[in-house]
């Protein structure tokens, strides 16, 4: 990374070039994100986890760019057309577009209109034209006719096919018409021919009409996805004429008749080769944009979903409801492993409530339970109701799971291995119960476009997509912080600076040597240096260990710290932990270094107050309101109590018990502008709605947060 690459993040990002210096250094270095933002304050100036995430980005961005710009200077060489003057401006462009501009008139091409004319000689013609002299150009034309070109006609449109391709290569035309398209493009749709029924969910963009750069991502996903399935044709282009006039204001020089075959090859080269190039360009741009904004609603949702409250270590029952087929239950202990799995029929067709209470009584009782958890799919509304009416002994709280995702875990490689003897009824029970236990141990088994939080999750890019949400769920596991003697694998896998092969070496260890006693041992696991250790340690937790710095985000790197801040006060590290009283007598100043600053020892005091706990709060309970199953039981104007599912662009989709969510549009959240849904709402929020729409027909229920 050069000096020119930091100076043009510094333009691009607004942070100090000093920060991103330092941040390309611990990269370069194998630091995660997660480790440089928690532990590396001092050196990046307390940048948090988005700002180096767009700083990776940037650092990646541009060594393509480098690797394409190195491709291009080879080609040109090779083509023995490199000028002292062209390979400046290559090396100095900092844009891609300017940098594929460049290459364009060097670019090995297929078979053109215009390179078949050159082969016919007629490239000098063009050149006496495009300067357009008062010469006659059907007198010029006629010095070329050979057997190849017949008449003079014939050999004006090979010049014509010259002069559109020079005009579509010129970086100046170009650069005024991406002006132009990023000024005043408007993105058409209609229905494709014959296909008006059968694109009917398409039907608010059969003759639809926006400015682009207006246009919100949704918007432009749902046109796309039209068109990629051939029932909508698209657009994109401004006017035509204002995009004539400005090129021609560029090439056209004399109103003669040289100027008019100018003019002629302008409107060619608009209409077949320019103004499709870039509306190419503003396709892909406006894709990308769309893209873009979609990822950072799903990473968002998919962030709160992760960060839901668990309820933490208790002794679970969970069912899976269904009707037919019965419900499924399972036993869980505190460590969320399988104790029983059976099956109760206590809703219609076969209606053995009575039954069924008995089964569940004998299990609570057997197994001690402390809670109960029901997914939300079919039959989970009126298998609450009847775990509600279920004299059970003690405070047992039922709580409603969200099960979307559930059944793909179920059916996974991850499932059958955890669980090869049982079928995916209880592997999926299981997922509920645990879901309720910690979300995020269990939802990191599951593809996170699975989980159903998004928005055209299939429609954007998928590299993008599973960068993003990859790297959500790594901030969201090194920010809550994983039991090193209790995490599974796969929630292992997404600690700074272990990934699988170290996950699953870490828990064969436990297997075959028993549970970690500190952080230090962690240094005996297979292949685990000291890189990863460092990146690592921070994050795992080491519950009831030996040393109680084990169970905080302390680093082991400052214990030798912490345990001079002990000694300076004539007492214990656990003394500290302990004791607030102890903690304030710290003069942080006295403990400042070179590598240690005030960031840091903040950092340290707060987690020495507050040790293993959970940042994520504690699991709630939430009932819907009484009354209401259906979609039929619906009515207008009915206020009703809701859970937010998902968050998208254009509004909030709420679950108000009736196996069918309703949709709160941005315009309905509030009494007041919206600009972005995220503002105003949260995933798993409890709210109260007021029922504007019922249209049973399409599934469709309109809610309203307004007033209520």
């Amino acid at each position: 990374m050069t000096e020119k690459h930091i100076s043009y993040l510094h333009k691009q990002l607004n942070i100090s070039t000093g920060q991103i210096r330092q941040t390309a250094k611990l990269l370069g270095e194998g630091a995660t994100i997660p480790f440089i933002a928690r532990y590396r304050k001092e050196a990046t100036g307390s940048l948090d986890e988005v700002q180096l995430t767009d700083i990776d980005k940037g650092l990646k961005k541009l060594a393509e760019l480098e690797k394409r710009r190195e491709s291009i200077l080879s080609s040109i060489e090779e083509q023995g057309k490199l000028t002292p003057e062209l390979t400046s401006r290559i090396k100095t462009t900092m844009d891609s577009a300017e940098l594929e501009d460049l290459y364009l008139p060097y670019k090995q091409k297929r078979k053109t209109r215009a390179s078949v004319a050159r082969e016919k000689g007629l490239e000098p013609l063009a050149n006496t034209i495009m300067a357009q002299g008062n010469e006659d150009p059907y007198r010029l034309a006629n010095a070329y006719l050979n057997e190849e070109v017949a008449d003079a006609e014939e050999a004006l449109q090979g010049a014509r096919d010259i002069m559109a391709e020079w005009i579509n290569e010129d970086q100046k035309a170009r650069n005024r018409m991406r002006q132009l398209f990023r000024r005043e493009a408007l993105i058409h749709s209609k229905v494709a021919r014959g296909k008006k029924e059968e694109a009917a969910k398409y039907r608010d963009y059969f003759e639809f009409s926006e400015a682009l750069k207006k246009c919100p991502s949704h918007r432009i996903l749902a046109i796309r996805r039209g068109e990629a399935e051939g029932l909508l044709r698209v657009k994109i282009e401004p006017d035509e004429e204002e995009a004539l006039w400005q090129l021609k204001k560029i090439f056209v020089k004399n109103h003669n008749a040289a100027g008019k075959q100018v003019e002629e090859a302008v409107t060619d080269s608009y209409k077949r080769l320019l103004g499709p190039a870039i509306e190419t360009e503003f396709r892909q741009a406006s894709k990308e944009r769309a893209d873009q904004e979609a990822i950072e609603v799903f990473a968002e949702n998919l962030k709160q979903l992760l960060l839901a409250a668990p309820l933490g270590q208790k002794r679970t029952l969970a069912i899976d409801p269904g009707f037919r087929t019965g419900c499924k239950v399972v036993v869980l202990d505190d460590n969320g492993d399988l104790l029983k799995n059976t099956t109760i029929f206590p809703h219609p067709p076969q209606n053995r409530s009575a039954e069924a209470l008995a089964t569940l009584e004998e299990l609570v009782r057997k197994y001690e339970i402390e809670a109960l958890a029901v997914g939300n799919g079919t039959a989970g509304r009126e298998s609450m109701q009847l775990l509600r009416s279920a004299p059970f002994t003690g405070n047992l709280e039922v709580f409603q799971v969200n099960e979307s995702g559930a059944s793909i875990y179920s059916a996974s490689d991850i499932a059958r291995e955890e669980f090869p003897d049982h079928d995916v009824t209880v592997r999926g029970a299981v997922s509920i119960g645990r879901r309720l236990m910690d979300p995020l141990a269990e939802l990191v088994k599951i593809d996170p476009k699975s989980i159903g939080v998004g928005q055209y999750q299939h429609d954007v890019n998928q590299s993008s997509l599973k960068d993003s949400l990859d790297r959500t769920v790594e901030s969201c596991v090194n920010r809550v912080g994983i039991n090193l003697n209790t995490a599974s694998k796969h929630l292992l896998t997404y600690v700074s600076g272990l990934g699988p092969g170290l996950a699953a070496n870490i828990v064969q260890y436990r297997s075959e040597i028993g549970r970690f006693k500190s952080r230090s041992e962690l240094k005996k696991v297979t292949r685990l240096g000291d890189k990863a250790f460092e990146q690592a340690a921070g994050f795992l937790r080491i519950r009831e260990g030996k040393n109680a710095l084990d169970n905080t985000a302390v680093h082991p790197e400052r214990y030798r710290l912490v345990q001079q801040m002990a000694k300076n006060l004539n007492c214990t590290v656990e003394d500290l932990i302990r004791d607030k009283k102890l903690r304030d007598q710290i003069r942080l100043a006295d403990y400042t270094s070179a590598e240690v600053g005030l960031p840091t020892l903040k950092d340290i005091l707060s987690e020495l107050s507050k040790p293993g706990l959970d940042p994520r709060g504690e699991a709630q309970g939430f009932e819907f309101s009484e009354g209401v199953y259906s979609m039929e039981d619906l009515r207008e104007g009915m206020v009703l109590k809701g859970i937010v599912t998902n968050i998208t662009n254009f509004g909030a989709f709420v679950d108000i018990g009736v196996k069918q969510d309703g949709l709160v549009h941005i315009s309905q959240l509030a009494n007041r502008f919206v600009k972005n849904p995220v503002d105003v709402v949260s995933l798993n929020q409890e709210v109260q709605v007021r029922v504007m729409e019922v249209d049973i027909s399409r599934k469709r229920i309109t809610l309203s947060m307004k007033d209520v």
